[in-house]
């Protein structure tokens, strides 16, 4: 449900607006209005709609949702095939779920709807074109103006940048970003002896180009296949996508839906902040570099921009909400940005040897027991590192 009298929205100044409606800001959203906020979710989209997304649920994700959230998944993943571009295929199973597999429509949509049933409003439809900070826009120094295309001004206490990877929010905050890789998905529905064939398993493909993978998540009568790889390798990585397809024995079956997205990793030194905006998931570049899984970081850095807002909603002075937002910056960074930067060293020796994490996974099982550990949240990349030595022995070594 959309709220309507936009001309009273642009009268009303609200505690917290919230650009984009994906999990980052759905849960921003639902941080702010637990907290009692007037809080304004816009969304240029109608909801439900289709994103680029493998739709992998790990347990950071899980962990980050609303209490009584009751997730839609798909299916359940209980084994994972690992194949080195299409070669030494083997299986590693697991008694206990790994993760779980959604459809994104469906999840973001129930996400935006835990956020309205916390006391969040929300308008589709709705571009933004600009943040403004100063100016004749700006009734006083503790508003935010939210100028929408075609002139409209939403006014605002605290905005919250959570609207994609290609960012008006990020773009106002100054975002800088040092890794852009490009994924092409198609979602192909299946007969049901082949769907069968897939149920609770997925496929995890080590890709030809440096730093690719592909993979094929079950999702009851069809199958989301995708590959990724660095940006500037288009056409490869389109044939990658092809040939996978082809290798799978699924070229015979017409994909329901085709497309592409760029994810993009932020630089160490890229701003968060800038006045009482935030930024953050997509919109700040925030999201496991080796992987590129966004969903868990989303979540997570969405709640944080959503608790941080509040506070710098009621900062009374520039100097009081230059701190907070500070402050929430360094929750990001002793968080995700320290996951953030074992993604980058594990990316960089997957770039260099992907043969070896292929080994490693498959015959060496405490290599094994680290990768399920760490999709079902019971042990984090940063924390395999620094606990385990002989984990932070071998990654030092091959970071040489």
């Amino acid at each position: 449900m959309s709220s309507e009298n936009s001309a009273d929205d642009a009268r009303q100044v609200w505690d917290v607006v919230v650009v984009g409606a994906g999990p980052a800001g759905a849960s921003a959203a639902y941080a702010a209005a637990v907290a009692g906020r007037s809080v304004l979710i816009l969304e240029k989209a109608e909801l439900p709609r289709y994103k680029t997304c493998g739709g992998g649920i790990i347990g950071p994700s899980r962990d980050a949702l609303p209490p009584g959230f009751e997730l839609p998944f798909k299916d359940r993943v209980h084994a994972v095939t690992f194949s080195l571009d299409g070669k030494f295929a083997r299986t590693r199973r697991s008694r206990n779920m790994l993760f779980g597999l959604i459809n994104r429509p469906e999840f973001d949509q129930q996400l935006v709807e835990h956020a309205q049933k916390a006391g969040a409003e929300l308008r589709t439809g709705v571009t933004v074109s600009r943040v403004e900070q100063h100016g004749p826009a700006v009734p006083d120094r503790r508003t935010v103006a939210v100028v929408l295309q075609g002139g409209e001004t939403v006014l605002a206490r605290a905005v919250v940048g959570a609207d994609g990877s290609a960012s008006r929010i990020g773009a106002h905050v100054g975002v800088k970003l040092d890794q852009v890789d490009l994924g092409l998905e198609a979602e192909i529905p299946v007969p049901e002896t082949v769907a069968e064939d897939w149920a609770g398993r997925v496929l995890i493909d080590w890709g030809p180009m440096p730093g690719s993978y592909g993979w094929v998540f079950p999702k009851g009568d069809t199958l989301t296949v995708g590959v990724i790889s660095a940006r500037g390798e288009g056409a490869a990585t389109k044939r990658y996508l092809e040939d996978f397809i082809a290798r799978l024995g699924l070229a015979g079956f017409e994909p329901s839906l085709s497309s592409g997205h760029l994810t993009r990793c932020r630089s160490d030194d890229s701003p968060l902040s800038r006045g009482r905006v935030l930024v953050c998931g997509d919109a700040a570049g925030l999201l496991e570099p080796w992987t590129r899984e966004g969903i868990s970081f989303a979540l997570r850095s969405g709640r944080l921009a959503g608790e941080w807002a509040v506070r710098i909603s009621e900062a009374h002075d520039a100097v009081d909400a230059r701190r907070q937002a500070l402050n929430y910056a360094f929750a990001i960074k002793a968080g995700l940005g320290v996951e953030m930067s074992v993604g980058r060293r594990m990316l960089k020796v997957f770039e260099r040897r992907p043969g070896l994490l292929h080994t490693a996974l498959t015959g060496f099982r405490p290599a094994w027991n680290a990768f399920a550990k760490i999709t079902r949240g019971s042990m984090t990349l940063a924390e395999l590192v620094r606990t385990h030595p002989v984990a932070g022995r071998a990654l030092s070594r091959l970071d040489r």
